[in-house]
């Protein structure tokens, strides 16, 4: 028997190494948290213990044992019962002899309150451990089922399996490719269904009707640091310069915290001959926008910060005002990871997002991840940019041009059989959703 431990950052990946290493026959023998991660112990012809036979004397015995113990607590019973009964009776007879003695009257006595058994103090590790346990079998569990199932899918359907390759490829995730193959199901041809299932894609993908420069007003970046808000708003404040002059344009700078942030909206409105206007920590910005009233568009740099920063409560609920009206839009650089994206959204979310501005997409893998968070959250993709010069590296997008670019940075590489089996795996996450 070939027994071996591996240590790994989570338990799929543990059990990644198992499979590489023993193969799939191997058996999960121990699993416990260590530092940085989980150890898998696992063993090749693993033979289980067998159970111990149950000996019929011992038991038996065992019986007779238990037998006598009860019998012996009924025996005390009752003669404690007797004894109770004779000290009755004694108290009623002393009461007779001797009834010219006036009774002493007794002061009731409280009951006494007898202290409730302390439940046993459980031990915080004891707990974690057993969490630990179980979250190890459940993730156990969830691969095996993902493994069955995406080998089900790939004997049963193999055309439903290449679509799933090929979504993969793109970068969407499992949720979003199990809602778009739904509505090809029936569709028997393999190019007509990837033709329907790319139409119905760039169908989700919303667009405003009129681009947000048009409709004027107070247009705020938002989002974390390094996804390109003040090259975007140097583009959008050049776009709209080339076209309507910059009489009618202001820029507004939140960002006090990055160092040489407002200096460079500085050099960028003398270049366009904008006027710019920094609010420093503790100033309102209603009352910084009040002179920019009769301007037509007023865009506003905000400062990246993390979720978890007072500062960006305060940032957040001013520009989520209602007496401001501004239209905020969350700037997504589509490099940043899915887990990256979702926490931009969930910590930007909070001032009322119009919609989204996707950037760096000359510099992306693949744009599924981003594209599906927009999909997701219902966010209307207000622009895109593409490129550092300014501004021609600025577009307004349309959604089949988007899908077509997507479908042109998919993966060249098919993905692996594991990889397919842990994305069908995290569909278990969600009982309501099974794929196939």
């Amino acid at each position: 028997m070939q027994v071996k431990r591996f240590f790994a950052a989570d338990m799929r990946t543990a059990m990644k190494l198992v499979r590489d290493e023993l193969g799939a026959d191997a058996s999960i023998i121990g699993n416990r948290r260590v530092a940085g991660g989980v150890e898998l112990t696992a063993a090749l012809d693993y033979q289980a213990p067998t159970p111990v036979r149950p000996n019929p004397a011992l038991e038996a015995e065992l019986r007779k044992t238990q037998a006598r113990i009860a019998s012996a607590q009924a025996e005390l019973s009752t003669r404690a019962e007797q004894d109770a009964g004779k000290d009755r009776q004694l108290f009623a007879n002393e009461s007779l002899l001797a009834p010219e003695l006036p009774a002493t009257p007794v002061k009731p006595q409280r009951p006494v309150e007898t202290a409730a058994p302390a439940t046993p103090a459980v031990d915080p590790r004891a707990l974690d451990a057993m969490r630990f346990e179980l979250h190890g079998l459940r993730e156990l569990i969830e691969v095996q089922l993902g493994s069955i199932a995406w080998g089900q899918l790939q004997n049963r359907r193999p055309q439903q399996a290449n679509l799933w390759r090929r979504l993969q490829r793109m970068g969407l995730s499992a949720e979003l490719s199990q809602a778009l193959l739904s509505k090809v199901a029936g569709v028997a041809e393999p190019r007509q269904a990837w033709r329907m299932l790319l139409a119905h894609l760039a169908h989700a993908i919303a667009t405003p009707k009129v681009e947000p420069l048009e409709e004027g007003g107070v247009i705020a970046l938002v989002g974390p640091a390094g996804m390109g808000k003040t090259t975007t708003l140097a583009k959008l404040a050049a776009r709209y310069v080339l076209k309507y002059g910059a009489q009618q344009v202001a820029l507004v700078s939140m960002d006090s915290f990055r160092i040489g942030a407002q200096e460079q909206l500085k050099t960028l409105g003398r270049i366009l001959g904008v006027s710019v206007t920094q609010i420093d920590p503790g100033q309102s910005l209603l009352q910084a926008l009040a002179p920019l009233a009769k301007k037509r568009v007023v865009l506003v740099d905000t400062a990246g910060l993390p979720g978890n920063d007072p500062a960006l409560r305060l940032q957040l609920e001013s520009l989520a005002s209602a007496r401001i009206k501004a239209k905020n839009y969350l700037v997504l650089a589509a490099t940043s990871q899915s887990q990256v994206l979702k926490a931009a959204y969930h910590s930007y979310k909070r001032c009322g997002l119009s919609g989204c501005i996707l950037t760096k997409l000359d510099e992306a893998a693949s744009l599924g991840e981003v594209l599906g968070l927009a999909i997701g959250q219902q966010l209307p993709v207000a622009y895109v940019t593409d490129g550092p010069r300014i501004p021609d590296d600025l577009q307004v997008p349309r959604s089949h041009q988007l899908v077509s670019r997507a479908v042109g940075l998919q993966a060249a590489e098919e993905p692996s059989e594991d990889a397919m089996a842990q994305m069908f795996a995290g569909l278990y996450h969600n009982p309501a959703k099974r794929a196939g």
